[in-house]
């Protein structure tokens, strides 16, 4: 069985700390297990520590005045949720929900900054990745937010595999959430994944996802002129 050290070593947020450093937060974290469709946290509670999703996935929910939600991000273990909290002082922006059941390690916050005091070259090392996913991110909001629906799709599946790594992954989305995601309706998601499907680009079953045709998804998603 893995260490905690050794856990907290496979998140991507965490993976560029030294064992010293790991084993400093190994210590400070709390193992948490969750069902399906319970909730880490609400948008707006002050922040209370930093979630490490070390099994399942997590979906990053904003609401608005009317109730309405609308899914940020799906987040898969190994990941993260609630990390900037943690250095901007400020509420949780998102809300989290389980997609199934879940395993994560909670580090409380004042934990998290001891730690940071203790070996300043956490903050450092978290600060440079944080970077690095908001330099994407900005990328990701154009992507998604220029082009037709059926561009923004393929660029989502193809965003999607790229963060499994791998051309066969779990896809945990519902056609509605798509819709919610893209922007449009569930009907317009359904008929653009069975045009997919009927062209041999990809494949899905029982919540799997398989890109076939990887150069023919990426033409998909190219910007027309």
């Amino acid at each position: 069985m893995e260490s905690k050290s050794e856990i907290l070593s496979h998140i991507p947020l965490l993976a560029g700390l030294s064992e010293v450093e790991l084993g400093a937060l190994a210590q400070r974290a709390v193992e948490r297990r969750y069902g399906a469709e319970e909730m880490l946290f609400w948008e707006g509670e002050p922040c209370a520590g930093i979630f490490l999703i070390v099994h399942g996935s997590v979906k990053l929910l904003k609401s608005s005045s009317s109730g309405r939600e609308m899914m940020l991000a799906l987040e898969t273990a190994p990941a993260t949720v609630a990390e900037l909290p943690l250095f901007d002082g400020g509420p949780y922006p998102a809300s989290a929900r389980t997609v199934g059941p879940v395993v994560a390690l909670f580090i409380n916050k004042g934990d998290f900054q001891q730690a940071c005091r203790q070996y300043p070259e956490i903050a450092l090392k978290v600060l440079a990745v944080i970077g690095r996913r908001l330099r994407h991110l900005v990328g990701v909001v154009q992507a998604m937010t220029f082009g037709s629906v059926t561009q923004r799709l393929a660029r989502l599946l193809l965003d999607a595999s790229a963060q499994a790594a791998a051309d066969e992954f779990d896809f945990g989305l519902t056609h509605q959430e798509l819709a919610l995601r893209l922007g449009t309706v569930r009907e317009v998601v359904s008929r653009n994944l069975a045009r997919f499907r009927g062209m041999g680009l990809l494949k899905m079953e029982g919540g799997r996802l398989a890109i076939l045709d990887r150069a023919a998804l990426e033409r998909e998603a190219e910007e027309q002129g």
